[in-house]
Formats: structure tokens, sequence, C-alpha cells
């Protein structure tokens, strides 16, 4: 999750007055191979509903893994399926080998495995076996999550990464998700022609007004990111991380206001084929105020991301959603 402050220009302005030249050329990856899978991609943004997925049963701990048991992620993919029909992960190791299978089983619609670390050649095995096995379910491979603003890469390793596992799944598009301020530079441009589709991460709360201000104003600043993005970027775009976590209270953060701001990035941001956002996260990580961070300090709010709780209650911002009505099975 990105914690940093972003140019508040990017908030209320027109999208095209916002550091992209409106002269650049849009790129994306145009390989045909991956055109069918992209077409299935485009479907569930537009008609499914995604929710960025992380086991309640890992834990990590001083760099400890404490791996997921598969009775505890079918018991989280059976809480989450009757109000989200589409999945996107963060890793494809530690137990995240049983997600694909019972997800699945329970009729989910859209599957983008996350790769935490596109060098462990054992978690690119099994994001390779899982979208190889299931080919109708799975739509699209992450390689990282913040692996440019954290340093833990560079854009040429990251492209060299996805060129070696483009040979290996030709059919499946690929992406990897950075802060959005990351894609911002024209120095991007050679990393957003390699992508089958992009990933992005947009905290408004992390933004210097957004204590103070409307949620319609929160929800409006995704927006404007993911049109600002579409300006230098020809693929489809899911904003993969965006929310408001629901404590600490003396932050601001609470289940109301969460749930106030699902319900104004709903109106300001209606999905369709070429953008959709996901819901950030599916459930609580008590864990996660203890994880390393890019940016120093404590960080209590990164334990209440969920629309669920760690026990699997759903918040309000869970209950408001209604059930759906999207075809149970790929179309």
């Amino acid at each position: 999750m990105i914690r940093f402050i972003a140019l508040a220009l990017a908030t209320l302005g027109a999208a095209a007055d916002c550091g992209l030249s409106a002269a650049a050329q849009a790129v994306c990856n145009h390989d045909p191979a991956a055109a069918p899978v992209l077409a299935r991609l485009r479907a569930a943004l537009a008609h499914g509903r995604f929710v960025a997925y992380q086991p309640t049963s890992l834990q990590v701990t001083n760099g400890r893994v404490t791996p997921a048991d598969a009775a505890s992620i079918r018991a989280d993919l059976a809480t989450l399926r009757p109000r989200f029909d589409s999945l996107i992960t963060y890793d494809a190791v530690h137990g995240a080998e049983n997600i694909p299978s019972i997800a699945a089983s329970l009729k989910f619609r859209a599957l983008i495995i996350g790769v935490w670390n596109p060098l462990d050649e054992a978690e690119l095995n099994a994001a390779t076996d899982a979208a190889r096995s299931y080919p109708r379910l799975v739509v699209g491979v992450s390689l990282g999550n913040e692996l440019l603003f954290s340093r833990r890469s560079d854009p040429q390793a990251l492209g060299v990464a996805i060129a070696r596992l483009r040979a290996r799944l030709p059919h499946t598009p690929l992406s990897t998700t950075e802060p959005f301020h990351i894609y911002y530079p024209e120095s991007a441009a050679a990393l957003l022609g390699e992508l089958d589709f992009l990933l992005i991460n947009v905290h408004p709360i992390f933004q210097p007004w957004f204590r103070d201000a409307p949620d319609s104003t929160a929800a409006q600043f995704v927006l404007n990111v993911a049109m600002k993005l579409a300006q230098s970027y020809c693929g489809p775009i899911l904003v993969r991380e965006t929310g408001v976590p629901t404590a600490p209270a003396s932050a601001g953060f609470t289940e109301a206001r969460q749930a106030s701001f699902y319900r104004q990035l709903r109106q300001h941001f209606p999905a369709n084929s070429d953008r959709a956002f996901a819901y950030f996260a599916a459930f609580d990580a008590p864990w996660r105020s203890e994880d390393a961070s890019p940016v120093p300090g404590p960080h209590p709010e990164e334990s209440h991301w969920g629309l669920y709780d760690a026990a699997r209650h759903a918040k309000p911002a869970a209950r408001q959603l209604p059930p759906l009505t999207s075809p149970p099975t790929p179309p």
C-alpha cells in the first residue's frame, strides 16, 4: 500500500492538466495471443465485482510466513462469493496455490494472480501452473506489488521478468502494480508498453486534504487518476487498491466513512470495460500493522482495510453491496 503525499492537483483539476503530455501517444502491449483472455478480463471489469484478497490465515511476523490453509481459504471465499465474483491476489505460494481450485469450485468469474516476488522460481511456477490449469478462471497475472516504489526492483529488471513470464504464458495478460504516480513520468512509457492491462494503487487517505474533505472529493480523485493515466496507457485499467480503513478512529477512520467512500466511488466511477476499481481489501489483517513498509513509522491503519473483519464479519461497506446478479461462471 502506498503511504506518500502526491500532488493535490490530480484531485480536482482536469486530467489533461496534470503533468502528462497530451501529445504523447498512449501505449500498451498489443500481443494478439493474449487478446481472447483480455476480452474476458474486460468483461469482468464491466460486469463483475473485484476484491483484493489475502487469506485470513496467512500471517507474516518478523519476516516469517505462516502459510494459509485450504479450509480457511474456502471459508474466506465462501464468505465473499455472494457479493464478489472476481479476485485479485498478492501471492502465488504460501497456501495461495489452493486459491484457483477453490475459487473455481465456488464459481468465481475471474482471478488475477498476484506474484509477490517475480524472482522466486517456485512462485512463478505456481502462477504458471494455475494459469494453465484454470484458463477459464485466470484472466491475468500481476508481477509484484509496488516493487518500484519500494525499490525492490527497477524498470529494466521488471521488464525482463515480464518477458520471461510471457514466454511461458503467451495467452495470459500480464501486468504489475504500482502507486499511480510511478506511471506518470514519460520514462514510464517503456514499462507501460509491456503491460496488457494496468493495475494501480490510488489511496486518497494519504493525501494532505483527505481528513477534512468530503468523500465525494476522494472518489473524484480516484477517477481523475484513472482518466489521467488513460491518456498515456491504451489498455484496460483496474484500480487494485483504494479505500478507507475502519480504524483508528483518532485518525478519522471509521466504518461509516469507509461505507460512505465506497458509495461515492460507485457513483463517480461506474465500471466499464476500460476501467474499474477493486474493493480493498477483503479482510482485516491484524498482523499488518507490524509489517515492513517502504515508509518508516507505525501504521496502525494497515490492519483495518477490510470490508470484513478478521473473523469474516461483514462491515457496513460490505453489507450495503447488493448480492450479485452477474453470471456465476465466465461467459
